[in-house]
C-alpha cells in the first residue's frame, strides 16, 4: 500500500469554485432534458428527436450533478480525481460535438429561451473544458500527497467496471468518430449530434470506469458508483417512459438492455462496498511498545 507523507493534497479553491458552476449547469440540463424530453425545440439548445434521447442525455447530466456533489466532499483530491477527470473528458467531447454541429442550434431560431440556450451552451462548452485540464494539471503539481489506500477494489467488481467500462468504450467511440453506425450499434434513432453527445457520456463513463481499476480503492470511488447507480436507475426509467421509441427486438437493443440493467447492481455493489469501508474503523497506529511498560 502507498504510504502518506506530509500533508495530504486537497481539492483547491478553484477547482471547487468550478465544480460548483457545474453542479448548476447539470442541475438545469437535467431539467430541460429529463423532465421536458419532448420540448427540447422550446426548452434547450437544439431540438432532439425522439424524446427518449434527451431523457437518456438528461440522465447523464443527472448523474454527472451526482458525481460533482459528491465530488465537492472530498477531503482530499485522490478522491475527487475521478469526478473531475470525468467531467472534463465529458466536456472536451461535447465541445468538439458542438463545434462540428454549429448548424443545428437555435442561434438564430425558435423562441427566447431556445435562442439563450443555445448561446449559453456554446459559452460554457468553450470555456469550461479549458478550465478543468488546466485546472487537473494543477492540481496534479501541488504540493502534498495521496491518502494511503486502505480498502482495495474487490476483483470481481473490477472486472465487471472493466467490462461494462470497455464496452462503452467501444460503442462510444464508434459513435463518435462515424455517427452513422448509429444505425447499427443504438436501438434507436440518432442524429449525427446527437450520436456525438451520447458518445461523449458513454466514453466519459468508460474513463471512470478505467479510473476505478486504476485508483484501485473503494474510498476514491464512492462517488462515481453512486453517479453510475443514479445513471442506471434514470435510465431505466426513460425507458419505461419511452419505451415505444426503441427496437428492442433489434441485436443492439437487447445488448443496450443487458448493459443497462447490468449497471445498477455493479454501482449499487460498489456504493455498498465503499460504504462499509467508511464504517470500518481506522487500525490504530500507535506503536505497542508506546504503552507503559509493566
Amino acid at each position: 500500500m502507498a504510504t502518506v507523507t506530509g500533508e495530504l493534497r486537497r481539492v483547491s479553491r478553484g477547482t471547487k469554485t468550478l465544480l460548483r458552476v457545474f453542479v448548476a449547469l447539470t442541475a438545469v440540463a437535467t431539467l430541460a432534458l429529463y423532465g421536458f424530453a419532448g420540448s427540447t425545440e422550446d426548452w434547450f439548445s437544439w431540438t432532439i428527436r425522439p424524446p427518449l434521447t434527451a431523457a437518456f442525455l438528461g440522465a447523464g447530466y443527472a448523474a454527472g450533478f451526482v458525481l460533482v456533489v459528491l465530488g465537492l466532499r472530498a477531503r482530499s483530491w485522490a478522491q475527487a480525481r475521478a469526478a473531475v477527470v470525468t467531467v472534463a473528458v465529458f466536456a472536451a467531447l461535447t465541445l468538439i460535438a458542438t463545434l462540428l454541429h454549429l448548424d443545428k442550434f437555435h442561434f438564430g431560431a425558435g423562441g427566447v429561451v431556445a435562442r439563450f440556450a443555445a448561446w449559453f451552451w456554446l459559452a460554457v462548452y468553450v470555456t469550461v473544458p479549458v478550465a478543468l485540464v488546466a485546472l487537473i494539471v494543477h492540481q496534479q503539481r501541488a504540493a502534498g500527497s495521496d491518502p494511503e489506500r486502505r480498502d482495495p477494489v474487490p476483483a470481481w467488481l473490477v472486472a465487471a467496471f472493466a467490462l461494462q467500462g470497455l464496452v462503452m468504450l467501444v460503442v462510444g467511440a464508434a459513435l463518435f468518430v462515424a455517427p452513422a453506425t448509429a444505425r447499427t450499434l443504438w436501438p434507436w434513432p440518432l442524429t449525427p449530434l446527437t450520436a456525438r453527445v451520447v458518445a461523449a457520456w458513454l466514453i466519459a463513463f468508460a474513463v471512470a470506469a478505467v479510473l476505478t481499476v486504476l485508483e484501485r480503492d473503494l474510498d476514491r470511488l464512492a462517488a462515481g458508483t453512486v453517479a453510475y447507480t443514479v445513471l442506471g436507475v434514470l435510465e431505466l426509467l426513460a425507458l419505461a417512459r419511452f419505451a415505444g421509441q426503441a427496437r428492442w427486438d433489434s441485436a443492439a437493443g437487447i445488448a443496450y438492455l443487458v448493459v443497462l440493467v447490468s449497471v445498477v447492481p455493479v454501482g449499487a455493489a460498489g456504493w455498498l462496498a465503499a460504504a462499509r469501508a467508511r464504517r470500518r474503523p481506522v487500525a490504530d497506529a500507535t506503536p505497542a511498545a508506546a504503552a507503559p511498560a509493566g
